[in-house]
């Protein structure tokens, strides 16, 4: 079946802008060695893969994805896993680092990186201007957003996402009206305002905005001629709510095909935090997990891999994801998530565990509750994640006691690995 809103995009021209510049700094050390769109999700994606699924779904395949810190990672994901359109110049997946065309420097927030790309919405001439973020992990059809603009005739669109009030203090909170008119922003308020609807719930932005492209370049002619931040979510959307007609557009209304009952309707998750990526990895497990990517009908898509099934050798796994070309070997992996490539030897045990591609488990290593990068190699007999303080001599560990063992390109603190053992 056809996904809703896909007989508005025919007729409507949409650009995706999206951006993909995070440094992540809350994700260190996963975002020492990548951005933090590129850091790897479920065994298989990267998180960035979620926004472009979500735009190409929705039949929106006019997409430029701006980079800018360490993106090497990023590039190369996207040059391998988002090669699409062939020779249609209305169909592509391009990458943007900083042109540096309007002045020297960096982005300076993500008006700033749409207004030194000007040049590239005057390329295109599109009727609306699709602004994403590309750290989320969700599934949205951003074609039944645009046809809800559409009707409306807003000039401005946010997307938002109602969560309960006393959770709301850390989000950017949108106020609206009965028929969804914004009407006022507060920047992370102590005392969120309830939705007019439904008193113990606030209206949080998720950083997603449709724009009319003629509204969006004066305003962002004009912002870039000031003084201080440039940032839509900050200042720019708030400064149009008086003499501009903004709409708030929510999530929790987006249908998404082939959902299964068990799922979270409208599941969307900032995995700003090790804490945070974690439980959203977690939620792909179980027999009814809220979070099912086994959805033909709305497929998360991302780079091939190429090697075989993954090879279980007198090997107990339970509720466990694990990555082609993958071995365990005599070993015990419990709710836990393992990439491609991995090798787990004898006598091994993992529990809710996260190991990114290529990693080594040494013979009778102990893991719980570990995020392993990419090409990690944990010593034989490693105890990892069962004394805090032991672990926090030598490892990163996050707020509730998750343990990161890194890159095998970063320095860690000498015999780290050692101690471990």
């Amino acid at each position: 079946a056809e996904p809703t809103g896909h007989s508005t995009m025919r007729s409507t021209r949409v650009l995706g802008m999206i951006m993909a510049g995070g440094k992540g700094s809350r994700l260190l050390p996963l975002t020492e060695v990548r951005s933090k769109p590129a850091v790897p999700f479920g065994g298989t994606y990267r998180i960035v893969d979620f926004v472009l699924s979500n735009f190409v779904n929705s039949g929106i395949t006019a997409l430029h994805v701006l980079v800018q810190y360490r993106s090497q990672s990023l590039i190369e994901h996207l040059r391998n896993a988002w090669q699409i359109g062939g020779r249609s110049k209305d169909s592509f997946v391009s990458v943007v680092p900083p042109q540096m065309r309007a002045r020297e420097g960096w982005y300076e927030g993500t008006a700033d990186a749409i207004y030194q790309n000007l040049n590239l919405i005057a390329d295109f001439r599109p009727d609306v201007i699709a602004v994403f973020g590309a750290d989320h992990i969700y599934r949205m059809d951003i074609g039944q957003m645009v046809r809800r603009h559409l009707e409306t005739e807003a000039d401005v669109t946010v997307a938002v996402l109602p969560v309960p009030v006393e959770a709301a203090t850390g989000f950017g909170i949108v106020e609206a009206d009965e028929s969804g008119r914004m009407i006022g922003f507060q920047e992370k308020p102590a005392h969120p305002k309830p939705m007019p609807t439904r008193s113990d719930y606030a209206l949080s932005s998720m950083g997603n905005y449709l724009f009319n492209t003629e509204i969006l370049v004066p305003l962002l002619k004009r912002d870039a001629s000031r003084q201080g931040p440039h940032d839509f979510g900050r200042n720019i959307v708030p400064d149009l709510l008086a003499d501009h007609l903004v709409y708030a557009y929510d999530l929790s209304c987006n249908e998404i095909p082939g959902l299964r009952p068990y799922e979270e309707r409208a599941y969307w998750r900032d995995v700003g935090t090790l804490d945070a990526y974690w439980l959203a990895n977690m939620d792909l497990l179980g027999e009814t997990p809220i979070l099912d990517l086994r959805n033909a009908d709305w497929p998360i898509v991302s780079g091939r891999y190429d090697g075989p099934m993954p090879s279980l050798i007198r090997s107990r796994v339970d509720d466990s994801m694990i990555g082609q070309s993958s071995q365990c070997v005599d070993a015990d992996v419990r709710r836990s998530i393992v990439g491609r490539g991995v090798r787990i030897e004898r006598g091994a045990r993992l529990e809710e565990c996260i190991l990114l591609d290529d990693v080594r488990v040494g013979p009778q290593a102990r893991l719980r509750r570990v995020i392993a990068d990419r090409g990690a190699v944990i010593p034989g007999h490693s105890r990892i994640g069962y004394e805090r303080e032991r672990d926090s001599a030598g490892f990163h560990v996050s707020e509730s006691g998750l343990v990161v063992v890194p890159h095998p390109s970063i320095d860690m603190e000498p015999g780290a690995l050692r101690q471990a053992s």
